[in-house]
């Protein structure tokens, strides 16, 4: 370009920058505002572009690869010959052009006055400069977050946990995709799905309004609850919900964490069945059936049932009335391998003379009045299992002729029949008698009696076992209390003394009447008898001749000796001495050797 052709010119510029588009657009603007233009697209031939054309304004992009802009700048102000050149740095031509035109312009009117740039106008155009660069900054910011919440947002529906956000009165806003999978549902129809589905029905209520009341709260809270899953199972979930407050104080998000607990519940229920287990296994330890104790003559007891339950024998269950017979029996028939068909229950006592054959064989069709139909007995419903016959000695002499066929040939006919039906029963028989001394009487068939009397087991009266009563409070206490609603954690020292000491004359029974009655009565937790209820009364021994009266220690040598005289020094047997004072044989031999009496001095020549 010749002088001529420039002095018809604004003036002459030179363009650097390594973008082509935005460098042609950047000419043909400043060409058309009738500026001379040169261009460079590097930074090495831009600076063999100066010296030849002496521009008077250069425009650099400072983002050029290699060496910037600021580089070239500061090569253009070393040199003398360049030094006066006014140098514009850009980072963008995406910037305002008018604005850029009037400081083009503003430089060239100045440059054609005065060459040499003052320090002013090089302080403004640096300001300009940094201006431009913080714009720059803040976008690249800008852009840093969005790329920061993408990736925040891509963590989030990588964790495990449900995570959502909601608005500060409880409206869902964004769910994780960990939640959304879980559902089967997209963000949209998350947002606009009822609540009330995705719960268990038995958490909705609590989920729901009780949730609403939390955030109305504003407070941080933790709740469990059953959630949906898309293959309509529920799994149990842990909510942790917690507000977000802005410099004010005022919520503006609720952020919920929802994690998956379904395993740590599975485990606790475990657990539970464990230690329920454990408690039943420590019961069970002092407890054999239904039988409460850990007793010697209890442990004596429970072995025999153990040796004879598995076996087809007779059983004939002795005691006094409230030991326990009856569950006796029943723990006998539950261990043996007729446990899984039934256990009849007949109370011999209960029954009149004149019914009691009927009730037991079964009757025919107008065998009697009012036997208006065939009417099957209690053995033909004990067929296979275990018939339990109760007050044995209550038993009239007809029917024990009966019962005698029974037990002998396994057969029997119905009350006015005379069709043989045959039966399988195994027969378990009480009584609270003395059966030897109603033989002796006539009143019980001798070969009925040795026929039940295969097995005897004699139980020990509560006055017997006296370390079985804290385990047989504990127990009753426990079972009443809880019947009543009730909580009693503690038995005062003076009402257990007083039980060990009481003699027991109705046994168990008594004790679970006195229990009973005083856990109704009970206000506190701690139970306790008035020693009113527990009036003592001497008993009277089974056997006449030979009285017993209880915790009389002055008197207890002497009846112990007359028994032994009377059975010439025998202890154990139907005819001994302890059958006559009414306890067991091994007690007597403990009071023998306690209070020093040599039974060998009562045995005749």
């Amino acid at each position: 370009m010749t002088p001529s052709q420039v002095s018809k010119h604004k003036g002459s510029i030179l363009v650097i920058g390594d973008e082509p588009a935005s460098l042609k657009q950047l000419k043909t603007i400043l060409r058309e505002d009738g500026y001379a233009v040169h261009s460079a697209n590097e930074v090495k031939s831009g600076l063999q572009s100066v010296k030849p054309t002496l521009p008077d304004l250069v425009l650099v992009d400072v983002g050029m690869l290699g060496v910037d802009g600021y580089q070239l700048s500061a090569s253009l102000k070393n040199d003398s010959i360049t030094r006066a050149i006014p140098v514009i740095l850009i980072t963008s031509i995406d910037h305002s052009i008018n604005h850029l035109r009037e400081n083009l312009e503003s430089a060239v009117r100045k440059r054609t006055t005065q060459l040499v740039t003052t320090n002013e106008e090089l302080e403004k155009a640096l300001r300009e400069i940094n201006v431009l660069t913080q714009v720059t900054g803040r976008k690249h910011a800008e852009e840093k977050i969005r790329q920061q919440e993408a990736e925040l947002r891509q963590v989030l529906d990588l964790a495990p946990q449900h995570i959502v956000v909601l608005g500060p009165e409880g409206s869902r806003l964004y769910s994780n995709q960990a939640a959304l999978n879980y559902y089967g549902l997209t963000l949209e129809q998350w947002r606009s799905y009822d609540p009330r589905r995705l719960f268990h029905p038995d958490d909705c209520e609590r989920m729901t309004s009780g949730a609403q009341i939390k955030i109305l709260s504003a407070s941080s809270h933790e709740s469990e609850a059953r959630l949906l899953r898309k293959d309509g199972k529920y799994h149990w979930f842990l909510f942790r919900s917690n507000p977000l407050r802005d410099g004010q104080g005022r919520i503006t998000h609720w952020y919920v964490a929802a994690t998956d607990i379904e395993d740590r519940k599975q485990a606790e229920q475990r657990v539970q069945g464990e230690n329920l287990a454990l408690r039943e296994e420590i019961v069970r330890s002092s407890m054999f059936e239904e039988i409460v104790g850990s007793s010697d003559a209890l442990r004596e007891v429970l072995v025999q049932v153990s040796k004879v339950a598995p076996t087809g024998s007779t059983v004939l269950i002795l005691g006094e009335t409230g030991t326990g017979k009856e569950l006796i029996a029943r723990a006998i028939h539950n261990r043996s391998n007729r446990s899984a068909r039934a256990f009849i229950r007949v109370n011999c006592a209960a029954i009149p003379a004149s019914l009691i054959a009927s009730e037991l064989f079964g009757h025919e069709k107008g065998s009697f009045t009012g036997a208006l139909q065939r009417r099957l007995g209690r053995f033909e419903s004990a067929d296979g299992g275990t018939i339990f016959l109760d007050e044995i000695g209550e038993l009239p002499a007809e029917t024990q002729v009966a019962l005698l066929r029974v037990l002998q040939e396994r057969e029997f006919e119905r009350v006015g029949g005379n069709q043989t039906v045959p039966v399988d029963v195994r027969v378990l028989a009480a009584t609270n008698q003395d059966l030897s001394a109603a033989v002796a009487e006539g009143k019980f068939r001798q070969d009925l009696f040795y026929r039940l009397n295969v097995f005897p087991i004699r139980l020990p009266a509560l006055r017997e076992r006296v370390d079985d009563i804290p385990l047989l409070v504990e127990y009753l206490i426990d079972r009443y209390a809880k019947k009543g609603g009730k909580q009693i954690r503690n038995v005062s020292k003076e009402t257990l003394d007083r039980f060990q000491t009481y003699d027991w004359p109705g046994n168990i029974r008594e004790l679970q009447n006195v229990i009973e009655r005083a856990v109704i009565l009970c206000e506190g937790e701690t139970f306790f008898v008035d020693e009113t209820w527990l009036a003592r009364a001497d008993r009277k021994s089974s056997v006449p001749s030979v009285p017993l009266i209880a915790n009389l220690v002055e008197r207890e040598k002497e009846m112990v000796e007359t028994a032994l005289r009377e059975a010439e020094g025998v202890v154990g047997g139907p005819t001994g001495a302890a059958s006559k004072l009414g306890i067991p044989r091994q007690t007597l031999e403990s009071k023998i050797r306690k209070l020093g009496i040599n039974r060998h001095r009562f045995k005749t020549p």
